[in-house]
């Protein structure tokens, strides 16, 4: 017994997602949030090395030279037993600066390890500040790229009518141009360009 329903044949998968084309001009918005994001978290890993090195340094300068000595005395212990573990046969110059090495390597892991915590201890302070600078920079962006348009739109109707005027036109056009080169449009702060 048949129900009246003829089977469909030949079909094609529908695909729910959305297909985007990116822009390739220079008529976009370069900034993101993850590229300001990735700005804040350098600054602020770099800015976390600096005062644990400025700590170190408190510690020694601040008559805690009990302290200060014993860890630069631990960090050196550690590096020499790397060392001797790693290269037993290296004896004199050799062994002397490859554990100044290994000691420095040390007491810059314990740096980086300090600076890290900062870091993440700031992270919530970090996605506050990468919105709202994302936020800022992207509307000083888009204000600069619109003005942009307008300007080359400007220049480009000056051309057309500067092909078919005549002097007294041209003067008039030349005077427009030189008052459109003065007021050109500034480039944001933030942005680095290339020279």
């Amino acid at each position: 017994m048949s129900l009246g329903i003829t089977p469909i044949k030949n079909l094609t998968p529908v695909s729910f997602k959305q297909k985007v084309e990116h822009k390739t001009s220079g008529d976009e918005n370069p900034i993101s949030r993850k590229g300001e994001t990735m700005l804040l978290l350098g600054s602020t890993f770099v800015g976390g090395l600096a005062l644990g090195a400025k700590l170190l340094f408190e510690l020694w300068d601040f008559g805690f030279d009990d302290t200060a000595s014993f860890l630069l005395e631990k960090a050196n212990k550690q590096g020499e037993r790397m060392v001797n573990r790693a290269h037993q046969g290296v004896s004199g110059n050799k062994k002397a600066l490859m554990v100044l090495g290994a000691t420095g390597a040390i007491i810059l892991g314990a740096l980086s390890g300090f600076a890290i915590l900062y870091t993440v201890l700031n992270s919530p302070k970090i996605a506050y500040n990468s919105k709202i600078n994302t936020f800022q920079k992207g509307k000083e962006m888009d204000v600069y790229i619109k003005s942009n348009e307008a300007e080359n739109a400007i220049y480009k109707e000056i051309d057309d009518r500067a092909k078919s005027a005549n002097e007294e036109d041209k003067e008039k056009l030349r005077e427009q141009y030189m008052k459109m080169k003065m007021a050109k449009n500034q480039v944001p702060d933030f942005v680095k360009l290339k020279r």
